[in-house]
């Protein structure tokens, strides 16, 4: 998760800053792993301990080296927005898997996200007609955003029977309803925030796929809720 954070912060931070704060994207990607890993060991107050240091230290930074007054408080928000938007769900990745039963939650959300692009992908390709968010994503279509979620209820059922029996029906349904539209939330956060920017892709790590933002985007959303529920469902 340190390396995985490290990378999609770096291309957030590139895509968000100007050349010349290359020293805060810097910073701003070793901050954002440093916070993954306080979120990872579960210790909310050492988690909040190191979030309080880290806006202490920002603040500090940015009043020192603001610049342009007209600027400073854009790169502040928008350094900040990277690091809640990335650092944070990826650290509750971490610290989600270190809970009772954390793999199979772990995989049940990957299978409920990938089942509900796949399924959206199909559906909107054969049978999308009313466009969903045309100012954000223009091929999204209700109907393949419908099939989305149709296929998030079929991740969930096929984690239950297959590794995670001690999941009830009710809640694989609970839990489609939540998660499958915050996945595709997730993807359509992440094309605002490039069509914000100015760019296509987030990067160009993975060749013909863009950057790894680009692969995370369904699943920033629906880490935290899942982390939170798995500790009021007691698997704390």
């Amino acid at each position: 998760m340190l390396v995985v954070a490290g990378l999609a912060l770096f291309e957030f931070l590139r895509m968000a800053l100007p050349d010349e704060r290359h020293v805060e994207r810097r910073l701003g990607t070793a901050a954002g792993a440093l916070l993954v890993l306080l979120l990872a060991g579960g210790n909310a107050r050492l988690a909040l301990g190191g979030l309080s240091l880290l806006l202490i230290f920002w603040l500090c930074w940015f009043l020192l080296r603001f610049r342009e007054l007209s600027s400073v408080i854009h790169h502040l928000a928008l350094l900040f927005l990277g690091l809640i938007y990335l650092a944070l769900p990826l650290g509750l990745l971490a610290a989600l898997g270190d809970l009772a039963w954390g793999r199979q939650w772990v995989f049940l959300i990957l299978l409920l996200t990938m089942a509900s692009d796949t399924a959206a992908y199909f559906v909107g390709i054969n049978f999308g007609r009313r466009k969903l968010y045309p100012a954000i994503s223009p091929n999204k279509s209700v109907e393949g955003a419908l099939g989305g979620l149709a296929g998030a209820l079929v991740g969930v059922l096929v984690a239950k029977y297959w590794f995670f029996p001690v999941l009830n029906l009710a809640e694989c349904l609970l839990l489609a309803l939540i998660l499958g539209p915050l996945a595709q939330a997730g993807d359509l956060v992440e094309s605002m925030l490039k069509r914000s920017f100015g760019v296509k892709d987030s990067g160009t790590l993975i060749p013909g796929h863009g950057g790894i933002l680009d692969r995370l985007d369904s699943l920033l959303l629906v880490f935290p809720p899942v982390y939170f529920y798995a500790l009021l469902r007691g698997f704390g």
